[in-house]
């Protein structure tokens, strides 16, 4: 669909604001350099006021960098207009035309080029297809439902066939089961399309599902980069740990080393951890495990006590104690599984594997 695939560097880009209460400047983003690789899906992900969103206004020329360059491919673009860069946005609440029908919508910015009729009438039967809105031309925007509209405004955004498309939490409007087709749907597009996108949202599943790439923000700085597996299996800090799915936090010393193991003290337990590398300051470490990466036993590598038992349907959910360390366990298929109840002693058992440590 793209005319060309264009790529998108940050460099050493800055956004300092005021703050209204204390009249004093901050970083909204600091010193965050990027390589968005043409054709690709990445997803700008965090809490609210991390500086994702005003990342993407950046790139889309609503806001302008205090320090630092944009570039879209190898064009430095922040002199450029919102309108003159090969950018197009879709937007959460959608910003369709109401008096117009789902045809005009989507001509609107083909019209504004200047293009003749019937190359309007091509290209916009075209994206109708792609989004799987056939039929639908003559429709009012406000007789549609919510993930129709939302269709609508991503057709509205490629029929221009720009070289980058940026997501504003486009999805947050929907219902919970909207989300999730739509998002499946949003990365069938971009893939046909073959379209470099960038998507920013705070809903982490989201951003698993869609990306080739997470970027997590924290307060304003960027936290890591990846793959949605690397950002899970090897977060590099506790926040981007927490951030991603749910995780434990079990902390340790290092106790010694046999082998190619080391052998960490958890609570006056001694767990093997191959060596992957890990480089321990002082001895101590954090072991992050994450609840799907255990099991219960009675016997096993850490002893626990029972302190929630619930079962959720696709798995039973446990919450232990180890020591003084709550730990959540997801023990998935239980139908023909031992189900511990609460106040049952048990062990915690995980695969070596299944943890990281930070």
């Amino acid at each position: 669909m793209a005319k060309e695939k264009k790529g998108v560097r940050l460099e050493h880009v800055s956004k300092i604001y005021k703050d209204p209460k204390t009249r004093k400047d901050f970083y909204a983003v600091h010193d965050v350099s990027l390589d968005i690789k043409p054709g690709s899906f990445v997803t700008l992900l965090g809490p609210s006021g991390c500086g994702k969103t005003t990342i993407l206004r950046m790139i889309a020329g609503f806001e302008s960098p205090d320090e630092g360059e944009i570039y879209l491919g190898d064009e430095a673009i922040n002199a450029i207009t919102p309108n003159k860069r090969d950018t197009a946005m879709v937007f959460q609440s959608y910003a369709l035309l109401p008096h117009y029908n789902v045809y005009d919508n989507i001509a609107y910015g083909l019209k504004l080029r200047k293009l003749d009729k019937e190359t309007i009438r091509r290209k916009v039967t075209d994206i109708l297809a792609l989004v799987g809105l056939e039929g639908s031309e003559s429709r009012m925007t406000n007789q549609l439902s919510g993930g129709q509209q939302q269709r609508v405004a991503l057709a509205r955004a490629l029929v221009l066939e720009p070289g980058v498309l940026l997501f504003d939490e486009p999805l947050s409007n929907l219902d919970a089961k909207l989300r999730v087709s739509m998002r499946t749907e949003i990365r069938r597009i971009q893939q046909e399309a073959g379209i470099t996108a960038i998507y920013v949202t705070h809903d982490q599943s989201e951003a698993m599902a869609i990306s080739d790439q997470i970027i997590i923000m924290e307060k304003g700085v960027k936290a890591q980069v990846g793959s949605p597996q690397e950002i899970y299996y090897q977060p590099v800090n506790e926040f981007v740990a927490d951030f991603i799915g749910e995780a434990n936090f079990l902390r340790g010393h290092v106790a010694g080393k046999t082998g190619d193991k080391y052998l960490i003290n958890i609570d006056n337990n001694i767990v093997e951890i191959p060596d992957n590398g890990y480089s321990f300051e002082g001895g101590d470490c954090t072991v992050v495990l994450r609840p799907e990466g255990a099991v219960l036993a009675d016997a096993g590598q850490l002893p626990c006590e029972v302190i929630l038992s619930c079962f959720m349907g696709s798995y039973q959910n446990y919450h232990v104690m180890v020591g003084d360390t709550m730990i959540k366990i997801s023990v998935f298929n239980p139908k023909n599984k031992k189900i511990y109840e609460v106040g049952d002693k048990a062990y915690v058992v995980f695969d070596e594997n299944s943890i990281h440590i930070l």
